[in-house]
Parts: structure tokens; C-alpha cells; sequence
């Protein structure tokens, strides 16, 4: 029977790291090289102090690393110190040797009966490691955990990463707070992760608010996409057209492409609620695939604005502007064209 690989977020990582519960084996693999970097660095930072680096920390990289070298460092004691800590970046770059159709599986060996001083960190960027031996033996041995550094994609994957990294800093975020940082931020991961670290120092009772965010980060907790949505959800005109201005005025931080997207979303979820046989807020929450009930009662109010031929041809605006925004059929200025968005949304 196959043995079930454990799924970790890096979150749980982060956590248990910074706690100093190491595993012997990590294997950083993916897409986002973000995660791999950061993880590996708390290892080192978590694991050994300044003055124990010299004699128990050991860096190999891939096109000139050597597997058996690795672990015949990796089966060394350290000295002066509880761990030994064996880092192989660039993994995707080790040469393969004769005989082997990856020179990993020589790792294969090890993660059978790893030394438990030994930390090795593997780093292997831009895919998966396909050596099966090895990851057979890590899994059927127990002796390390696989991280999966997928690329982060904008919504809901988004922010419930945000949402899962404040709590790992043992904060709270609320959901406009996380929309904020989503919709200003995006999937610049490094940036995201500076300013949530930043934000947990700040805080005095532990919770991320809009006003922390405004105060300290210089985004505006009242103009953002958040907000418009929030707008147009009420038919408020005045306050739809002010945060477009405000956009206009701002370009580099509020491009209308995002604005689009971000509303094609909201309203693309208000008709799905707007048809739904049940509207309970948990119905709407299973339906649409959040987890947030204030979210799911956000879309019934929506929904209770516009009726579902309004929320069509609300959907068709919106395809519209996308288009003409990258210059098909129109020459019109981005915010002109926004601008024009918003009026039919409020008179659809």
C-alpha cells in the first residue's frame, strides 16, 4: 500500500520552525522560489547561532554539488552545537551520474535511517524533484517533509495566505484588512510577507486592522477596490465615483485592470448567489467557495440591489471594459473607460 505523502502549508512550517521542532529531511520544491528561500533561511537562523555556523553549517550548490559528498556530511556529527545543518541549493542542477536517472535517488540510502543531529535542507526550484526512490524512501521512513512552492494565484488562494500568515504570527486579520493587502499588494510575496511581519510588531491587541494598514503602510482604507466594491454593492454613486477619481490620480497603485478583475469577481459571485436555491449565508458560502459568512451575506445584500438580468448584463460590462481597455475597439483612457464602467453598473 502506498504511504500517503503529508501535505504542509508554509505556514505550519513557519510556525513549527520558529518553534524549533525540526524535521530531518526538508525537500523545498516549486514554482515560487519566495517560500523555498525563506524557509531555508529560518532553518539556518532557527537551528544554529552566529558562532556555531563556522563547524556545522554546510552549503552545497547544485551544479557543483556532489550527492555522495552530501551525505557523507550529512552522516557527520556536529560539534559545539545540537544540530548540523546541510543545505543543497539549486537541487534541479546537480549533474546525474551513471547508472542513476537522477542523482538524487543516491539520497535514497540516507532518508532511510537519516542521523538525527543532521538537518538537510534540499532546494529545488522550478519544479518537482521526480526522484522516486528518494521520495519513497522519505515518506515510507517518515524522516522529512515535502513542500510544495506553488505560485500564489490572486483571490481567494491569496488571501487565505495572508490570512493563514498573520495567524502563524499570532495576529488576527479581518476581511477588509486582508482584501486591502491583496488588492495593493498582490502576489508580490516577499513585500506581503515584510509588511505583514511589520504589522505584527505594530499591533497592540494583535489584530490587523484597516486603520493599521492606512496608518503604517500608506494605503487607503477608504479608496480601494474594496471600497468600490462596497460602493457599487449599495449603489452609492458619489462614493464610486470619489474612489475612481482617487484611482485616476493614483495610477501606479490602482491600475483599472485590477479594478476590473476585482469586480468581474464580486459581481460574477453576486449572480451565482443571485440564482442559488438556498441564500442562507452557509449555502451562499458552499456555492461560491469562501469561507467567510460576513463575505456570503456581502453577496445577498449585492443580490438584493440588482436583479439577475441587471447582474447579466453587468457581467457583459465588465468583459466589455476588459477589452477595450487593452486597446481592442477603443483608444479611450483606462480611467475614462472605468469611469464609464461604474455609470452603467449603477444604471444597469
Amino acid at each position: 500500500m502506498a504511504v500517503k505523502r503529508e501535505t504542509v502549508t508554509f505556514a505550519a512550517l513557519n510556525k513549527e520552525i520558529k518553534a524549533g521542532k525540526f524535521r530531518n529531511i526538508y525537500v523545498l520544491q516549486g514554482e515560487e522560489p519566495y517560500f523555498i528561500d525563506r524557509l531555508q533561511e529560518l532553518i539556518i537562523d532557527t537551528a544554529l547561532t552566529e558562532d556555531q555556523r563556522d563547524f556545522n553549517l554546510t552549503l552545497f550548490y547544485g551544479n557543483t554539488a556532489n550527492a555522495r559528498e552530501v551525505v557523507s556530511t550529512c552522516r557527520q556529527y556536529p560539534a559545539f552545537s545540537q544540530y548540523k545543518v546541510v543545505v543543497v541549493r539549486e537541487a534541479q542542477l546537480i549533474p546525474k551520474q551513471p547508472g542513476h536517472k537522477d542523482d538524487l535517488d543516491l539520497f535514497a540510502s540516507y532518508a532511510e535511517k537519516p542521523l538525527p543531529s543532521t538537518i538537510l535542507v534540499i532546494c529545488h526550484k522550478g519544479g518537482v524533484l521526480k526522484s522516486k526512490p528518494f521520495t519513497d524512501a522519505l515518506k515510507a521512513n517518515n524522516s522529512g517533509v515535502i513542500f510544495d512552492s506553488n505560485k500564489v494565484r490572486e483571490g481567494r488562494d491569496l488571501e487565505t495566505m495572508i490570512v493563514n500568515y498573520a495567524n502563524s504570527l499570532g495576529c488576527n486579520i479581518d476581511t477588509k484588512a486582508t482584501s486591502m493587502l491583496a488588492d495593493h499588494i498582490g502576489t508580490d510575496i516577499a513585500r506581503l510577507f515584510s509588511e505583514l511581519d511589520k504589522l505584527s510588531i505594530l499591533t497592540d491587541d494583535k489584530n490587523i486592522t484597516p486603520l493599521l494598514i492606512e496608518q503604517n503602510i500608506g494605503i487607503s482604507k477608504d479608496f480601494n477596490n474594496f471600497e468600490l466594491e462596497d460602493a457599487l454593492a449599495r449603489r452609492d454613486a458619489a462614493k464610486a465615483f470619489r474612489i475612481v477619481d482617487y484611482f485616476e490620480h493614483n495610477p501606479k497603485n490602482n491600475p483599472s485592470v485590477v479594478s476590473v478583475g476585482w469586480l468581474f469577481s464580486f459581481f460574477s459571485n453576486v449572480l451565482l448567489t443571485s440564482t442559488a436555491s438556498d441564500k442562507s449565508p452557509d449555502g451562499i458560502m458552499a456555492l461560491v467557495g469562501s469561507r467567510s459568512q460576513w463575505r456570503a451575506r456581502k453577496f445577498l445584500e449585492a443580490a438584493r440591489m440588482y436583479n439577475t438580468r441587471s447582474l447579466v448584463n453587468i457581467i457583459g460590462f465588465l468583459r466589455e471594459c476588459d477589452t477595450r481597455s487593452k486597446g481592442i475597439g477603443s483608444r479611450q483612457d483606462q480611467y475614462a473607460l472605468l469611469k464609464e464602467l461604474v455609470y452603467k453598473i449603477l444604471h444597469a
